[in-house]
């Protein structure tokens, strides 16, 4: 089974990306990486670039609306996502855990719905 794995950072976090400097945050991530990765659990995924780099779409009576930067002025912003393979639930729980942002921001993990993609793509 699937997992998504959204990782959510506060303004901190993403702050300290830009730090050329040994940083332990990011060491923490490099280490938790390997982990996924020796587990044979880490499917794919990436970091995201800064809140204020993106935009929010929305349609409203036909016309596009473009919000720069992220909708919610939250203090945790949408960090990252991975996509993991594993049995349960439990154990997408277990590894949510053990990210070096559930520390400080938030890690949500929801299954992925194949049959819901298998509508959208005919079957693919």
């Amino acid at each position: 089974m699937r997992f998504a794995m959204l990782v959510y950072e506060t303004p901190e976090a993403f702050a300290s990306r830009a730090n050329e400097d040994p940083d332990p945050y990011r060491a923490a991530w490099r280490v938790y990486y390997q982990a996924m990765v020796e587990a044979g659990v880490h499917v794919g995924g990436d970091p995201l670039d800064l809140p204020h780099t993106g935009a929010t779409v929305r349609i409203t009576g036909g016309k596009r609306h473009v919000q720069d930067g992220p909708y919610a002025d939250t203090k945790e912003q949408l960090a990252g996502v991975a996509i993991l393979e594993l049995a349960s639930l439990d154990a997408a729980v277990a590894w949510a855990a053990r990210c070096p942002a559930a520390a400080a921001g938030a890690v949500e993990v929801r299954p992925l719905a194949p049959a819901a993609k298998r509508g959208i793509t005919g079957g693919e």
